[in-house]
């Protein structure tokens, strides 16, 4: 199960490149949003899926799951969609003030 979601681990990290490197704003939005996604994944794999039970003084189990990833995850969710929501807002400010999301023309540059 682990080698299966390290590899969607790659897909996600590959797509979200893509999508970084293109030059449209709105897909550089998403590719971050995406690879935000598969670090979230990868903390949640590194932190190793078991099956246990909670960490409580009461119970009698051998085996007992990590909280800590998930608090980390949980924390990185939040930050994340609070960045994503920032971005979009000042993504959309942008375009009102230059009438394109394309990054190039925002820079003013010409085609070398």
């Amino acid at each position: 199960m682990e080698t299966l979601i390290i590899i969607l681990v790659g897909i996600l990290t590959a797509v979200a490149i893509y999508l970084i490197l293109s030059r449209n704003l709105i897909r550089l939005i998403l590719g971050t949003a995406i690879l935000s996604h598969a670090v979230h994944l990868l903390i949640l794999t590194m932190g190793g899926l078991k099956n246990g039970t909670v960490p409580l003084l009461g119970e009698d189990a051998t085996v007992y799951v990590d909280a800590l990833p998930q608090a980390l995850i949980l924390t990185a969710i939040v930050i994340s969609f609070a960045v994503t929501a920032f971005i979009l807002v000042l993504a959309y400010r942008a375009y009102q003030e230059l009438g394109t999301d394309d990054l190039e023309e925002m820079r003013g540059a010409d085609d070398e």
